[in-house]
């Protein structure tokens, strides 16, 4: 049985939360797990650049992002599990594809077009502050997911266009370098799963970094209780019944419940459940599911040179992959020894 290849990239740049974990983190762990999946998950470190020019964040996030994925069950034996700087083919490839690439493609993509009218917005030069890394970014991904030829990569929806550009570019490659009977790289497809859920944070917008609303993922019990008790709700009074379709309490406990814990406390909103006694079976649901991965996670902190070791060991695995396609891809380009002539 053929396995597809599903590729996930996590940028190391701030620290996990509970959004992270329930839109990405748990359903991609449980995906690897299936027989029929050869899953790739690596540290995007290279795209964190982008964003972050904290040397000291970038380092601190990978080895946290990193300690997370671990402590909630990946298991590097059975999934591929490295930081994109190990592998060298990859800024290779980056360069190649940047030589097939478009520049109106990359002239397209939205984060560029979002900066672009943010300055303009302002009364600024267009350009301003924007850096080739940011222009580029959908090259370095579509390196990313070509360079293992992916066939299938989890994104949101934001994220679709870069799939896209990344077939385009594979499509353009093929179509000057490889024959069609036997294309170099393969076209992947973007998978959205539309019931994963978006969860809201303390202020009721989405949980996001960027808003400074999460709730990180491995706080202590009373530093997690504390961040439940900051989730924003309306003046009800107890005994005052409550729309449960309106509330973040409520949101984030549906993700974290059964059907039947979902049932019992849509009907406590219903009898005017207290938002105090909301928020402490809250705490009591979510903590319930953490308390044995925070105690890896916190174990795998106080061993840096372990996870060092998983990563080493997944960047072999995944240059058994890579230098072989690189060799391949060279060779197609013409970038070979003169005595193969």
């Amino acid at each position: 049985m053929t396995k597809k290849r599903v590729l996930t990239g996590i940028t190391t740049t701030g620290t996990p939360h509970l959004g992270n974990y329930v839109g990405a983190i748990r359903p991609a762990i449980a995906a690897s797990r299936s027989d029929d999946t050869e899953s790739f998950f690596f540290l995007a470190n290279f795209h964190a650049l982008i964003k972050c020019q904290d040397p000291k964040a970038v380092h601190q996030s990978t080895k946290e992002i990193a300690a997370t994925w671990l402590a909630l069950g990946l298991d590097p034996e059975q999934a591929t599990f490295y930081r994109q700087s190990d592998i060298h083919e990859i800024p290779e490839l980056n360069w190649v594809l940047s030589c097939v690439c478009a520049k109106g493609l990359m002239n397209r993509a939205h984060a560029y077009k979002a900066a672009v009218d943010a300055n303009v917005a302002e009364g600024e030069d267009a350009d301003k502050a924007i850096t080739m890394g940011l222009f580029n970014y959908p090259v370095l991904m579509a390196a990313d997911i070509l360079m293992f030829n992916a066939d299938q990569v989890p994104v949101g929806k934001d994220q679709i266009q870069h799939i896209e550009m990344a077939r385009d570019m594979a499509q353009r490659f093929n179509h000057l370098f490889a024959s069609k009977k036997q294309p170099l790289l393969t076209l992947p497809n973007y998978q959205v799963d539309e019931h994963v859920a978006v969860l809201q944070g303390l202020d009721g917008r989405k949980m996001s970094k960027s808003y400074g609303n999460t709730i990180p993922l491995f706080l202590t019990e009373k530093q997690l209780r504390k961040h439940i008790n900051k989730i924003k709700t309306n003046l009800l009074e107890p005994g005052e019944a409550k729309d449960p379709d309106d509330s973040t309490v409520f949101q984030i406990w549906q993700a974290f419940a059964n059907e039947e814990q979902t049932a019992e406390m849509r009907q406590a909103f219903a009898d005017g459940i207290g938002w105090g006694d909301a928020k402490g079976k809250l705490f009591e649901l979510v903590n319930a599911e953490l308390a044995e991965p925070r105690e890896r996670y916190n174990d795998l902190m106080e061993r840096p040179q372990d996870i060092e070791d998983i990563l080493q060991m997944g960047a072999a695995k995944a240059r058994k992959i890579s230098q072989p396609l690189l060799q391949q891809i060279r060779q197609a380009v013409g970038i070979y020894p003169l005595s193969q002539d």
